[in-house]
């Protein structure tokens, strides 16, 4: 079986696995304690800290350690909306991640938050004119993801950040799906918050962080002991930490390199599934996109059924977001960027790390492409 569903986890990374094996023996003190078990922990979580901290170009003191990137979401938009908000309003646009969607309707549901989603072109791209129209003198917080998890496209959040930072709104970005592929440091941008995942990376599920620029409030979710600077009650889980620091650090140092091959080979696999299969439809844009990320809709076919044709043909992908998987309904991205319902639910991603090899693409292109043909034959077979 080849794996082409990278956007949903990553294998853990054999030097990952090797930072891991002491923390969960040997040094598994807790980094609170003042014995040399505990300042051993210590030690681990501070290299951690300034790890990640080195690749995100800010100080240490501006990372929390958290369980992934739908915690650092949650985090972010409750924390800074919650903490000292200007007014009631946030920006945000319709084809967020459902950590961000849910978090805001929690907001609106329970604090009086009015919410603005701005809408997005056929691409799946929002245009940042419309984001800074949609900003007022009541918006606390502005949050645009990085890069789409179902159809890759990237958003313009360089422009966004600083349209946000002139009105001294902060800005926060869903940077689960870009690490590793585009950079993420945030010196000399106007991004305030982001949002990483550990999985995504090469890291073992359950690690990831919240950059979040010193200055500004935060209130936490988890009350307790006052772990993280008070922002991130609990004993901290060193070894995720440290996890996540080495498959960050790791995937930064290779990025260049990798990001550059990936855009070929995704560039292949969509130029051969558009020839090859009548009637595809590329969803996403075209070139800004993730270099990994190729995604299509097959109208005529059902997106779950080409899914098992390519699996007994050895190639395992997706219908989009894992964290909406088996949902009835069609993709909420997909209808924003202006799909019809039968044709969303034609979807298919396929997403690969920068390891894969270009006898996979090609398998998987010509895995795909046969698979839709069969159904295509079966549906047109006299009965």
């Amino acid at each position: 079986m080849i794996y082409f569903d990278a956007a949903a986890t990553t294998p853990v990374r054999p030097e990952v696995l090797a930072a891991l094996a002491p923390l969960y023996t040997s040094d598994f003190g807790n980094p609170s304690s003042v014995h040399s078990a505990g300042e051993t922990a210590a030690r681990a979580l501070d290299y951690a800290r300034r790890t990640a901290a080195g690749v995100l170009g800010c100080r240490p003191g501006d990372i929390v350690f958290t369980s992934g990137g739908t915690e650092s979401d949650n985090l972010a938009i409750k924390g800074l909306a919650l903490a000292a908000p200007q007014g009631r309003h946030i920006v945000s646009s319709a084809v967020e991640h459902p950590a961000v969607l849910e978090s805001l309707a929690y907001l609106q549901r329970l604090h009086g938050f009015r919410i603005t989603l701005v809408p997005v072109d056929g691409t799946g791209r929002v245009d940042p004119a419309g984001v800074e129209a949609a900003l007022t003198r009541d918006t606390t917080l502005c949050t645009i993801m990085t890069a789409n998890n179902e159809v890759g496209t990237l958003q313009p959040v360089s422009e966004i950040a600083e349209a946000c930072r002139a009105r001294g709104i902060p800005f926060h970005t869903d940077a689960v799906q870009a690490a590793g592929w585009l950079p993420v440091s945030v010196a000399g941008t106007g991004i305030d918050a982001l949002s990483i995942s550990g999985h995504k990376l090469g890291a073992p599920k359950g690690c990831g962080l919240l950059y979040v620029r010193g200055v500004l409030p935060l209130e936490p979710l988890i009350h307790g002991g006052g772990q993280e600077r008070g922002r991130r009650a609990g004993t901290e889980n060193v070894a995720g930490a440290v996890a996540l620091a080495t498959a960050l650090s790791l995937a930064e140092q290779e990025r260049p390199a990798a990001a550059e091959r990936a855009r070929k080979l995704r560039d292949y696999l969509i130029d051969t599934v558009l020839e090859q299969v009548p009637g595809a439809l590329l969803t996403g844009h075209r070139t800004e996109r993730l270099p990994g990320h190729a995604s299509f809709c097959f109208p005529g076919t059902s997106g779950e059924a080409v899914l098992l044709e390519a699996e007994r043909a050895g190639v395992l992908c997706s219908s989009g977001s894992a964290c909406a998987s088996g949902a009835d309904e069609p993709s909420p991205v997909l209808t924003a960027m202006g799909l019809d319902r039968e044709t969303a639910q034609t979807a298919v991603r396929l997403t690969f790390a920068p390891t894969v090899r270009e006898n996979e693409v090609a398998l998987a292109a010509r895995a795909l492409s046969g698979a839709v043909k069969r159904l295509r034959d079966l549906q047109q077979a006299p009965s």
